[in-house]
C-alpha cells in the first residue's frame, strides 16, 4: 500500500516528477533565508524537480504555501533555525534541518526528503532546527528578557548613585551600620531606597508586558513587588531579582492564555482594562504567596541554621561560601542569607562580617571592568551601565551587577561568584575585620575596617577575576572573538577608482534603495580577522552619515554573531544587526584579498562582505525586500565572480547595479 505522503511511482532522485516544498526562515530573517531559498530552488531545477519555496524573513512570510501545494506535494523541506508551523503538513514526508543545510547541501536535503518520516501532528504543530535551542520561543523569551532588564536599568543607576553619594558625602560609621549626618542626606538616600525598591517591579513587569502586552503590565509589576517584599510569605530576604523574572514571565504568559478565552461580545471591551488584569493579579499574587513563597522562607532559615553550624570551620572556607552566597543573586535570598548572618555576628566576630564586606562590591566592580577590558562585547547602555556599576561597587551596593546577571545569568552569575569566593577567601585567610554591617570600599574609608591592606587586595583579586572570568565565558559562550579595547578606529576615505570610472552610484541606488552609496564602498579591506573586519566596516558605515553610534554598532553586529556566524559560505559574509545605532537603513561592501576566516559552515574564507544595518524600530520594509534580492543573486557564482574581480570603486558599484 502506497501512503499519500509517497512520491509519483517512477519519480527518481534525478528524474522529473517530484514535486516539492520548501520553507526557510533564520532567527534575524535577512540573509540565511532567501540564500537558502535560492540554493534549494537551484538544485530542484538541476535535478529536474519542480519546487515552491516559501522564505519566512523580516519583511513576514513570502510565496506562501496554499492547501492546495501542500496537498500536491511529495515532500516538504522546513531548513530553519526557528519554529515553523508544521500542522498544515500533516501526512506528508517532511524534513526538518537547519538553514545552513538549505544553503550547503541542498541536493541531500533532496535526496532526504524522499524517505524522510511522515508527519503525524503529535499535537506540537511547531518544530524548530536541531540545535536552534528552541528557536523563535527562545528569541522570544531572550527579547522579552531584556525588555525588562532595559527598563530597569535607570532604576538601579538612580537608585544606586543617589545611595553612594548619600553615603559619600553625608554617612558615617555606628555598630548598627552606616547613618547619615544630617536629614538631608537621609532624605538622598531614601530617594535612592525608592528607586531599588521600584527595580525589581519594572523589571517584572516589562518582562510580562513584552510576553502579553498592556493587560500583563499591572500582574507583571504587582508580581514583582511581592517577589521584592518577603514580609509577605514570612521571608526577611524576599525572592530578588531571580523572583522577579519567574513572575514576569508567569504573568505575560498567563495573560496570553485569558486573552486566548473565548467570551461573550458584550466582555470583550472590558477583558483588557479590568477582566484580564484582575484575574491574571489575583492569581501571580497568590500563587508566589501560597506555593513560590514558602519555600524560599524554608531555605533562608535552614540556610541560616547551616552557615551557624560551619562557624568553627576555617576562615578560608566559611569565607568562601561567604562569598559565593553574597555574589548568587546580589540583594536575593540567598545573598541576604549571608550578609544577615553576619550582620548578626558582627559585634562578636567581626572577621565574618570582614569576609562579607570583601565580596560585596566584587559584582559590580568585576561587571564594571569587564566592560572597560572588553568594550566591544557590551552595548553602549550596557556600558554606561557598567561605569555606574563601578562607582556604586566603591559604595557597597552589590545590586549594580543585577542588570548584567539578568541579561547573562549563565555567564555574569558564575563569574560573580567566582569572584567573590575569592575575595571571601582572601579576606578569611588574612583575618580581614568589619565592625559595621555593611560593605565595599566605603566602609574602610569611613575606618571601620581592619586590616585595610589585605581587605582592598581581597576586593581587587576579587574584581580581576570576576571580570576575566566574565569576558572570557561571553567569548567562548557565544563564540564571537574577543575584542581588544577601545572605539572604533577611523578609515580613511574611499580613494578614487583607480580604473578612472565615476564613483557615483547611479545603477546601484535604483536598486539599492539608496541604502548603499558610494560613501560605504570600499575596495579592499586592510582588516585580516573577523573582529577587525566588524570594525573596519562599522567604520565605513559611518562614513556614510547615518551612524550615530559607531562602537554602539559594532558591539550589536558582535552580539548577532554569538547567536551564530554571519560567514555564509561560497566566501560571503553578511554580519548584520539591527541598532539604534544607526539613524537609518544602511548597507556597505568590501572585498578582503586573503580572505579572513568567518566561521563558514563550508570552511571558506570570507572574502566578499557586506554590512548591514537597520534602526530596531525598523521592519520589514522595502531595504529588507532589498537585502533578500541581493542574497539571493549572491548565490550565483558569475556575479560573484564579478564583485571579485571588480577594479576600482567605479566597477564594485556597476556589478552591483546588477541586483534588481
Amino acid at each position: 500500500m502506497i501512503s499519500p505522503a509517497d512520491p509519483p511511482e517512477g519519480a527518481g532522485v534525478r528524474g522529473p516528477g517530484l514535486r516539492l516544498l520548501a520553507v526557510t526562515a533564520c532567527p534575524t530573517g535577512i540573509a540565511h533565508t532567501y540564500m537558502a531559498a535560492e540554493k534549494l530552488a537551484q538544485a530542484a531545477q538541476a535535478l529536474g524537480h519542480e519546487i515552491k519555496v516559501e522564505t519566512q524573513g523580516s519583511i513576514g512570510a513570502e510565496n506562501v504555501l496554499t492547501d492546495n501545494d501542500v496537498k500536491e506535494a511529495d515532500g516538504i523541506i522546513v531548513a530553519a533555525d526557528k519554529d515553523v508551523d508544521l500542522s498544515r503538513f500533516v501526512g506528508k514526508r517532511v524534513l526538518t534541518v537547519g538553514v545552513a543545510e538549505g544553503i550547503h547541501h541542498p541536493e541531500r536535503l533532496i535526496d532526504r526528503v524522499r524517505t524522510a518520516p511522515v508527519h503525524r501532528g503529535d499535537g506540537a504543530g511547531a518544530a524548530g532546527a536541531p540545535g536552534a535551542e528552541g528557536g523563535r520561543e527562545r528569541g522570544a523569551l531572550y527579547k522579552a528578557l531584556m525588555n525588562g532588564v532595559s527598563y530597569m536599568i535607570p532604576f538601579v543607576v538612580v537608585g544606586g548613585l543617589l545611595i553612594a553619594v548619600s553615603l559619600a558625602l553625608g554617612g558615617h560609621t555606628t555598630p548598627q551600620g552606616i547613618v547619615f549626618h544630617s536629614s538631608f542626606w537621609q532624605s538622598v538616600n531614601d530617594i535612592g531606597v525608592i528607586g531599588f525598591t521600584l527595580m525589581i517591579p519594572i523589571l517584572s513587569g516589562y518582562i510580562a508586558y513584552a510576553v502579553g502586552d498592556r493587560p500583563a503590565l499591572v500582574p507583571g509589576m504587582v508580581g514583582g513587588w511581592i517577589a521584592s517584599h518577603g514580609e509577605l510569605y514570612d521571608s526577611k530576604a524576599g525572592a530578588g531579582f531571580i523572583g522577579a523574572i519567574a513572575t514576569g514571565f508567569l504573568a505575560g504568559y498567563l495573560v496570553r492564555w485569558i486573552r486566548k478565552v473565548e467570551v461573550p461580545e458584550f466582555v470583550r471591551p472590558i477583558m483588557p482594562v479590568i477582566v484580564i488584569p484582575i484575574l491574571a493579579t489575583s492569581a501571580v499574587g497568590l500563587f508566589f504567596i501560597y506555593v513560590i513563597g514558602r519555600p524560599i522562607a524554608w531555605v533562608f532559615e535552614h540556610l541560616t541554621d547551616w552557615l551557624g553550624s560551619l562557624t568553627g570551620t576555617s576562615a578560608a572556607l566559611l569565607g568562601v561560601l561567604l562569598g559565593l552566597m553574597i555574589a548568587f543573586d546580589m540583594g536575593g535570598p540567598v545573598n541576604k542569607t549571608a550578609f544577615l548572618f553576619g550582620a548578626g555576628l558582627v559585634s562578636r566576630n567581626p572577621e565574618i562580617m570582614g569576609m562579607c564586606a570583601a565580596a560585596i562590591p566584587v559584582p559590580p566592580l568585576g561587571q564594571g571592568l569587564a566592560t572597560v577590558l572588553r568594550r566591544g562585547l557590551f552595548t553602549q547602555q550596557e556600558r554606561e551601565t557598567g561605569l555606574a556599576a563601578l562607582f556604586m561597587g566603591l559604595f557597597g551596593i552589590t545590586e549594580g551587577a543585577i542588570p548584567f546577571a539578568a541579561a547573562r545569568p549563565a555567564r555574569v552569575i558564575p563569574a560573580n561568584m567566582l569572584g567573590g569566593a575569592v575575595a571571601g577567601a582572601v579576606a578569611g585567610l588574612a583575618a580581614v575585620k568589619d565592625s559595621v554591617p555593611h560593605g565595599g570600599p566605603v566602609v574602610a574609608a569611613l575606618g571601620a575596617v581592619g586590616g585595610v591592606p589585605m581587605f582592598f587586595v581581597a576586593i581587587a583579586v576579587g574584581t580581576v577575576v570576576t571580570a576575566l572570568t566574565t569576558v572570557t565565558l561571553m567569548g567562548l559562550g557565544g563564540g564571537a572573538a574577543l575584542r581588544v579595547p577601545g572605539v572604533v578606529t577611523a578609515v580613511p576615505a574611499v580613494p578614487p577608482a583607480p580604473d578612472g570610472g565615476a564613483t557615483g552610484v547611479t545603477g546601484a541606488a535604483s536598486a539599492l534603495s539608496g541604502h548603499l552609496t558610494e560613501a560605504t564602498v570600499r575596495p579592499w579591506l586592510a582588516a585580516r580577522s573577523k573582529e577587525e573586519a566588524i570594525r573596519e566596516m562599522a567604520g565605513l558605515l559611518a562614513a556614510g552619515g547615518r551612524v550615530t553610534d559607531p562602537d554602539g554598532l559594532v558591539g550589536a553586529v558582535l552580539a548577532r554573531e554569538a547567536l551564530g556566524t554571519t560567514g555564509l559560505g561560497e566566501e560571503i559574509a553578511i554580519p548584520h544587526a539591527k541598532t539604534d545605532a544607526v539613524a537609518a537603513p544602511v548597507v556597505g561592501f568590501s572585498r578582503s584579498e586573503e580572505g579572513i576566516e568567518w566561521g563558514a559552515p563550508d570552511g571558506t574564507r570570507a572574502r566578499l562582505i557586506f554590512m548591514i544595518a537597520v534602526p530596531e524600530v525598523m521592519a520589514g520594509d522595502e531595504h529588507l525586500r532589498i537585502l533578500a534580492m541581493l542574497s539571493r543573486k549572491l548565490m550565483d557564482p558569475g556575479f560573484r565572480e564579478r564583485l571579485l574581480s571588480a577594479g576600482g570603486v567605479g566597477a564594485v558599484v556597476g556589478v552591483l547595479a546588477e541586483v534588481s
